[in-house]
C-alpha cells in the first residue's frame, strides 16, 4: 500500500510503538506539525545516515503539543506507527516548506518470533552484567523493536534491523551482536572486580610445597 507522507528526515531510527520527543524550531518543520495538529494527519521519519536517505523510516503520528514557544517553537511528544519505504521522494513537497514523498507501507505482522527465549536470556545477561533495570516483556510481540536502542547497537545496524520484515530475522540479528557483545561486557566487569581489590587487604591461603 502507498500513501503520501510530509517527511521529517533525522540521524536517528526509529520504531513502532516507540514514543519520540522532539523540539521542533526549523520553520519547515513548524509548519509540517502545525498542519498534522490541525490536520490530524501524520508525517514520516526517514532515516539519514552518512548524509544520505537510504530508504527506509517510520510513519509518525504527534500524541501531544507540550508546549508552543511565542516565536513559534514547539515541544511535541510522538509515536511511532508503521514502517515504510521511500518510493518517490520531493524537496520541498509541492507548495510547502518540507519534503514530502510517496511511501510503500510495509506491513510488520505481530508475531512472536521463535527465538524469544534464547534473545530473552541474553538480554537478561546483558542488562545484570550492566547493573541495569531490565523492563523486557516477553508477552508482547516485536521484543526485537522494543530492546534495539538498548544493547549497543550503532545507527548503521539498527537502520539493519528496520529493514528486516520478520520478527524471526530481527531476532536473529539481535542474538548474533548479543553474543558479540556479551564476552566483551563480562570481561569488562571482571577487569572492574580486579582494579576494586587493587591497594585491599587480601586474605590469601598459605602455598604447601
Amino acid at each position: 500500500m502507498e500513501i503520501y507522507l510530509p517527511l521529517f528526515p533525522l540521524n536517528l531510527v526509529v520504531y513502532p510503538n516507540e514514543d519520540l520527543n522532539l523540539h521542533i524550531f526549523e520553520e519547515r518543520y513548524r509548519q509540517l506539525i502545525t498542519e498534522c495538529l490541525e490536520e490530524g494527519r501524520m508525517f514520516g521519519i526517514p532515516a539519514f545516515i552518512n548524509n544520505k536517505l537510504p530508504g527506509y523510516g517510520t510513519e509518525m503520528s504527534v500524541t501531544t503539543l507540550h508546549k508552543r514557544y511565542e516565536d513559534g517553537r514547539m515541544d511535541i511528544k510522538s509515536k511511532g506507527l508503521r514502517v515504510f519505504r521511500i518510493a518517490r521522494f520531493e524537496n520541498p513537497s509541492p507548495g510547502k516548506l518540507y519534503a514530502g514523498g510517496q511511501v510503500e507501507v510495509v506491513e510488520t505482522e505481530p508475531e512472536m518470533g521463535d527465538h524469544l527465549d534464547e534473545l530473552t536470556v541474553k538480554l537478561v545477561r546483558l542488562y545484570h552484567l550492566l547493573q541495569l533495570k531490565s523492563e523486557i516483556d516477553d508477552e508482547s510481540p516485536l521484543l526485537s523493536f522494543r530492546v534495539a536502542h538498548k544493547i549497543g547497537l550503532s545507527v548503521e545496524e539498527e537502520y539493519e534491523l528496520l529493514t528486516m520484515e520478520t520478527e524471526n530475522k530481527r531476532q536473529q540479528f539481535l542474538i548474533r551482536h548479543l553474543n558479540r557483545v556479551l564476552p566483551v561486557v563480562s570481561e569488562m566487569e571482571r577487569t572492574k572486580d580486579r582494579i576494586k581489590m587493587n591497594g585491599h587487604f587480601k586474605n590469601l591461603d598459605p602455598l604447601k610445597f
